[in-house]
């Protein structure tokens, strides 16, 4: 049984790398056009000074967004490296077996609830269940009950 999804089926890993490669797309165009600009304006005797300035700057722009896809490319392809290295865990699958009509064993008492050393089964010794009887309605203005009263004691001089 697999334990974790699969790279393939994880959709923020195909995200990184969609997202990447569209930046890195866009920051070449946007290079390559400005760079192209610029060699058509440094040959045209007409040319202005501020256009050279102003498609230099769109060429740092792209350069950063291909920059920006390159990382994130390379973090995706680590990502898949690390992924494909790991090893799976083996894990224990538990069978049922339905034609059985058997409970399941019997359940054992904690091992502070018995003596040390006393390992017994809930049905080898039951403690008893206090349980109040459902006819018996007290109302709770009645004093405590007869055990809790306080009894007298013969052998003190004060309870005479």
């Amino acid at each position: 049984m697999q334990t974790r999804p699969r790279l393939v089926t994880n959709v923020p890993f195909w995200v990184l790398v969609i997202a990447s490669l569209a930046a890195v797309i866009g920051g070449l165009v946007l290079v390559l056009r400005q760079v192209d600009a610029i060699q058509s304006l440094v040959n045209d005797p007409n040319a202005t000074v501020v256009a050279v300035y102003v498609a230099q700057s769109w060429v740092s722009v792209g350069a950063a967004v291909l920059a920006a896809g390159a990382i994130g490319l390379a973090s995706a392809l680590a990502v898949a490296t690390v992924v494909s290295t790991r090893r799976n865990p083996d894990v224990a699958i538990e069978t049922i077996d339905w034609t059985s009509d058997e409970e399941s064993a019997a359940e054992q008492i904690p091992a502070f609830a018995t003596a040390p050393g006393a390992a017994t089964t809930a049905t080898e010794t039951a403690a008893p269940i206090a349980v109040e009887d459902a006819d018996i309605e007290t109302p709770s203005t009645a004093p405590a009950p007869a055990q809790a009263a306080p009894q007298k004691n013969d052998t003190d001089p004060a309870s005479r």
